[in-house]
């Protein structure tokens, strides 16, 4: 069941996963993190590497097979900043609350070669949709 809070949003943030590197106004880091900015939110302090966060988000592989979703479970996740993969660590940072992003992650900054077994591949690009809904 979803929170009423986020009833509405379910539909809004499903998307066919694809590369950003296509989408004319993607931005990408120094490391390889590919972002574009679908909704800019109000907030004004972006989070700490030290903080924990609430998102919602969905993941998913390139060919567009979901591997996660808080949205799926009807709950957001909470979470530090510094306890996720590399490419969440460095987009966290980036945004402040109300700000959903589509992250393209290169393996490298997600889980390698060793994947995740039976669910990501080794040397996997993934896809997520990202929405910061509050820094606690």
């Amino acid at each position: 069941r979803i929170n009423a809070e986020y009833m509405g949003t379910l539909e809004q943030f499903k998307f066919k996963s694809r590369p950003l590197a296509n989408m004319s106004d993607s931005q990408t880091t120094k490391s390889g993190l590919q972002y574009k900015v679908i909704t800019k939110g109000t907030g004004t302090t972006k989070p700490r590497s030290t903080d924990k966060v609430k998102v919602h988000y969905r993941g998913t592989l390139t060919n567009g097979q979901e591997f996660d979703s808080s949205y799926s479970r009807g709950q957001p996740a909470t979470f530090g900043v510094n306890q996720v993969i590399a490419g969440w660590t460095e987009a966290l940072q980036l945004m402040v609350k109300g700000d959903v992003l589509d992250l393209t992650i290169p393996s490298n900054l997600a889980y390698g070669p060793s994947g995740i077994g039976g669910v990501i591949p080794p040397n996997a690009t993934l896809n997520f949709r990202v929405e910061l809904l509050e820094i606690l």
